[in-house]
């Protein structure tokens, strides 16, 4: 079966942008050399589950992406993102028997969700 092994994400700052998934997610964002357009971005350990990416100068208005990242925590993580400047869209939910999850607008207008396991969830 396929399996997402990338995102894409846009930015129409990406110092900006930058600064905000380093103080929230500790993410690297390194710009591709030779191209002032594109930062490749690594979110971890190589030897654990999760996904890298890459963020572009943002091409056009519409153009977006959604990503959920896994936090141990959704409370804490939602006062990093709102600290770091981004926004609420959707505050903490309960996916019964699941977890917690909340969606959010970054610095750069991106929809942006956090989600954390919890089997107890109601």
């Amino acid at each position: 079966m396929p399996r997402v092994v990338h995102f894409q994400m846009y930015a129409d700052n990406p110092s900006r942008a930058e600064r905000f998934y380093a103080d929230v997610f500790d993410w690297e964002l390194n710009q591709w050399a030779g191209d002032d357009t594109f930062w490749l971005i690594n979110t971890g350990d190589d030897s654990q589950p999760g996904i890298n990416g890459g963020m572009l100068v943002r091409p056009e208005p519409s153009a977006t992406t959604t990503v959920v990242m896994q936090v141990p925590s959704v409370d804490e993580y939602s006062e990093r993102i709102t600290g770091a400047g981004g926004t609420v869209t959707i505050p903490k939910f309960a996916i019964p028997g699941v977890g917690y999850a909340a969606y959010f607008i970054d610095t750069e207008g991106n929809p942006i969700g956090i989600f954390q396991d919890d089997e107890g969830a109601a």
